[in-house]
């Protein structure tokens, strides 16, 4: 979609201004439609985890808005001798491209909020339902069953309305599939075991703590001091709330619980390098999966592994048994399901059209927002020190994303001045 409108545009253009008011406009046009290209392919996989954990990618030009720059050169150029301004189908094709991508901002930032604060509410709302006997759902393999396939149906849905690459090596995203799915099935052990949701979502924020140490033991990175200490409070202030739960909240939590969510952490650091051999291997092929690619591989292996160790672990009749006997719970799981097959749609739909930088932003700051309206509609009753501990993760959180803007801007700014 991006090409094509920066090709009309473009076109537009070439009846009425001059060569350079062209060259000036497709800095912001046509460069965008190409790393947008780019974009789909390192965006792999496009969960929300994934996205937060993706390095950002460097990008010359905006993708959002052209530059300010640009549009005065693009109008005084195209301004005849006389003094009359014949760029007026010019200004008209920027101002639709603009209202063109403030739409599509629209809806990428309205559907990713929309899906996934649900997502969250829906999930919480799953693992502390009790039915008549005070059973609580315990079967999170199952549960990640149907996410999957959820997945699945649209991501195959999706692949046969824009297509798809064939030959792509199977194998790694079965590998990809069997991490990803482990790390949310143990998220939601860790839910299931009392480990309270605002505690859990913020615990999962700082997913960079075991990536970046294996990043420090095996690849002998170096981070920076900031990046130490935003990732230092985002872990301290989870604690402190851990800890400053007043004794009326409705939930506790518990020792598997929090084991559950570091295991689900340690999952998120070894996604992270299989990750990158699978994009090793596309490179070495020279392929360039779509994004329903991603979708529908990634998640039939997550399908595949889940219904296996459900199976073994007997979650799948059991899980079964539970939601047919409490539809109420099979209702939720059912919109569950929808919603994060939903909500991967409009994460592909906003990196396909703009930087990943804003869909990061907008996929993290959701979680803050999860947050707190678990806190202040789900019952959790905080005390001084639990506050505390919020605001500091939340803190550690923001510093990530003004980190991300700053890094994307400084690299930006150095590329201009290669030039």
């Amino acid at each position: 979609m991006p090409t094509n409108a920066s090709t009309d545009s473009n076109n537009a253009m070439g009846t009425t201004a001059s060569s350079s008011s062209t060259t000036a406009f497709r800095r912001g046009g046509s460069k965008a439609s190409t790393s947008n290209s780019t974009t789909s392919m390192d965006m792999e996989g496009l969960t929300e985890d994934e996205i937060e954990r993706t390095p950002m990618i460097d990008k010359a030009e905006s993708m959002i808005y052209p530059l300010e720059d640009d549009l005065e050169s693009t109008q005084s150029n195209a301004t005849g001798a006389s003094g009359n301004n014949i760029a007026s189908p010019t200004a008209d094709a920027l101002t639709d491209k603009n209202s063109t991508k403030a739409m599509q901002l629209l809806i990428g930032i309205g559907g990713i909020y929309a899906a996934f604060l649900y997502y969250g509410s829906l999930q919480e709302d799953v693992f502390r339902f009790k039915d008549s006997d005070g059973e609580t759902f315990q079967f999170a393999w199952f549960l990640q069953f149907l996410e999957a396939l959820a997945n699945v149906v649209v991501g195959f849905i999706g692949r046969k309305l824009v297509g798809g690459v064939d030959g792509l090596p199977l194998r790694q995203f079965m590998i990809t599939g069997a991490s990803q799915v482990s790390s949310k099935a143990f998220t939601s052990l860790a839910l299931a075991k009392g480990l309270s949701f605002p505690v859990a979502t913020l615990a999962k924020s700082g997913k960079m703590a075991p990536v970046m140490a294996g990043q420090i033991i095996h690849g002998g990175a170096t981070y920076r001091p900031r990046e130490y200490l935003q990732v230092g409070a985002i872990i301290g202030g989870t604690l402190l709330l851990s800890l400053g739960k007043k004794k009326s909240s409705s939930s506790q939590n518990s020792f598997l619980g929090i084991f559950f969510i570091i295991a689900s952490l340690v999952m998120d650091g070894v996604t992270g390098g299989i990750q990158k051999r699978l994009k090793a291997d596309m490179g070495r092929l020279g392929m360039h999966p779509k994004p329903y690619d991603f979708m529908l591989y990634t998640n039939l292996s997550m399908m595949m592994v889940a219904f296996g160790v459900s199976l073994v672990l007997g979650d799948f009749i059991k899980g079964y048994k539970f939601c047919v006997a409490n539809p109420v719970v099979l209702e939720l799981v059912m919109k569950f399901s929808a919603c994060s097959a939903i909500g991967q749609s409009f994460i592909f739909y906003t990196v396909a059209h703009f930087d990943p930088l804003v869909c990061s932003t907008v996929t993290t700051t959701r979680k803050i927002f999860s947050v707190l309206l678990s806190i202040f509609f789900k019952g959790h009753a905080l005390s001084g020190q639990g506050w505390t501990g919020v605001m500091v993760a939340i803190a550690g959180i923001l510093g990530e994303v003004q980190d991300k803007i700053t890094g994307t801007k400084d690299k930006k700014g150095s590329k201009t001045e290669k030039k």
